[in-house]
């Protein structure tokens, strides 16, 4: 533990050696992590969602996509690029995004259960994404709202 060093005339209150000072404190690693996932998220979504969009090897590799569950990652995949700065910086405005893409994903999830229930074609790795876009967007939001009430 550092030592406390005696104030001066300059200095009226004991201060220490800077390592348990509040200008010194560290930022919460949470929404540094948060936000890194989602920038990194929304980069992949993009590059792999683009690539079956507008390349035919993709489109052939990617199997039974669903065509507006795609074209939703992929719009989606910018607004993800855009929450990831603002989860880092723990803005307010990002967690009413992560919110809303936590919201969008579950309407576009439960828009592919639709489909799947119908007997339409699809591929089990696009429930899993969805599965997976869904958790992390909701607990990103839950996250970044504790975050902004705490």
């Amino acid at each position: 533990m550092p030592a406390a060093v005696e104030p001066t005339e300059k200095s009226p209150t004991p201060v220490t050696d800077g390592a348990a000072s509040p200008a010194n404190a560290r930022r919460p690693i949470a929404p540094r992590v948060w936000g890194a996932v989602a920038l990194l998220f929304g980069l992949l979504t993009l590059k792999e969602g683009t690539a079956v969009l507008f390349t035919e090897a993709a489109r052939q590799e990617a199997g039974h996509f669903v065509p507006f569950v795609l074209w939703f990652n992929v719009l989606a995949a910018f607004a993800y690029v855009a929450a990831g700065p603002g989860l880092w910086a723990s803005r307010p405005w990002a967690t009413r995004l992560a919110m809303a893409l936590a919201a969008t994903n579950l309407l576009v999830f439960a828009a592919l259960g639709v489909h799947v229930a119908l007997g339409r074609p699809y591929e089990l790795r696009t429930v899993a994404a969805m599965t997976l876009r869904s958790t992390f967007w909701i607990a990103a939001s839950i996250a970044a709202r504790r975050r902004s009430a705490g």
